[in-house]
């Protein structure tokens, strides 16, 4: 973005952060904040082989460069996509793969079955899933957009949370659900023979996905297939976004103030003294409603209800003596 580039991007950066928020927010209802607020990319970086001269030598750099020579020779999206996955994989299960991949160097089939179950294997093992539990309200929400056909704010609400993930785990699930997308197609390589791909690819890399033990099945499936359906689209930025980054990186350029101009608005600023005046009326109100409700409830007898309103008169009884006036000190007694 242009406007950025006269901006320290650490500023830029925060900008993003804060925007990405505001916009999932509005679209999704979250009971906690702490998450998002915390939550910033720290993920590690995809490691540059050229940037490391100590690999540039070694073993496993040079199977990983035999994998990426053996895909660039077949023109073959499937394998392609694969060798891609394989880039995550620990050096070992990547050695193990290439040294194999020699010995069917002309039997596509097969080469496709290695790789296949290589990644498979990877990705089975007990890890954290990719799209991360601690943004499991998000997940929901995405999944209620779903079930309710609501397709287009699922598919933003996706985008914002998939910008919220680190710069690893975001590329490493987009290079999943490509090889997930290419080994769905029905005529491609027969991944099992009593289910299609497309169910395939499901059974085997939803854990890898999203695992979480209060989403139900059914949503779960539903999120994976319509990640792996919009593969293409969920990793793109949304214009809402794009505008209200935009906005704000100009007006913080121009010095002025963008919390006041840009944005959306969640809270009225208070004072310290309104803040506590809010307080105050508000308690008062709830403690009016609780002590309602045990003095008007018909289920309760009438021994529980005189035990219930001592207790309340021993708490709050300025509350207590308002309520019932000059008769409070016979209503519990």
């Amino acid at each position: 973005m242009k406007i950025g580039s006269s901006l320290p991007q650490k500023v830029v950066n925060e900008v993003w952060h804060e925007q990405t928020i505001l916009r999932l927010l509005q679209l999704v209802e979250l009971p906690l904040l702490d998450v998002l607020l915390d939550g910033r990319g720290s993920g590690s970086q995809l490691r540059s082989v050229d940037s490391d001269p100590d690999i540039l030598f070694t073993c496993n750099y040079l199977d990983r460069e035999i994998l990426k020579a053996f895909s660039d020779s077949q023109a073959d999206d499937w394998l392609s996509a694969a060798v891609d996955c394989l880039e995550f994989l620990p050096d070992q299960m990547v050695v193990d793969a290439s040294r194999n991949l020699a010995t069917c160097p002309e039997e596509t089939e097969k080469c496709k079955r290695l790789l296949y179950d290589t990644v498979v294997k990877y990705y089975n093992q007990n890890r954290e899933p990719l799209l991360r539990n601690h943004f499991f309200d998000i997940h929901t929400g995405i999944t209620e957009f779903l079930v309710n056909g609501k397709l287009e704010q699922a598919l933003e609400a996706i985008q914002l949370s998939l910008k919220l993930l680190d710069s690893r785990s975001r590329e490493e699930l987009r290079r999943l659900l490509c090889f997930m997308a290419v080994a769905a197609v029905p005529t491609e390589f027969r991944l099992q023979k009593d289910i299609e791909n497309r169910m395939a690819v499901k059974r085997a890399f939803t854990k890898a996905i999203v695992c979480h033990k209060s989403l139900a099945k059914g949503k779960v499936d539903l999120l994976v297939l319509f990640l792996l359906d919009n593969q293409k689209d969920v990793f793109k930025i949304p214009g809402v976004l794009h505008k209200l980054v935009s906005d704000k990186l100009a007006y913080i350029l121009h010095g002025r103030d963008p919390d006041l101009d840009t944005g959306y608005t969640f809270c009225q600023r208070l004072s310290s003294q309104e803040c506590s005046s809010t307080v105050q009326k508000t308690t008062k109100d709830e403690l009016w409603t609780l002590l309602r409700t045990i003095h008007e409830n018909p289920k309760l007898s009438t021994k529980e209800k005189k035990r219930l309103l001592g207790q309340f008169y021993k708490s709050h009884p300025d509350v207590f003596i308002q309520y019932f006036g000059d008769c409070a000190h016979t209503v519990y007694t």
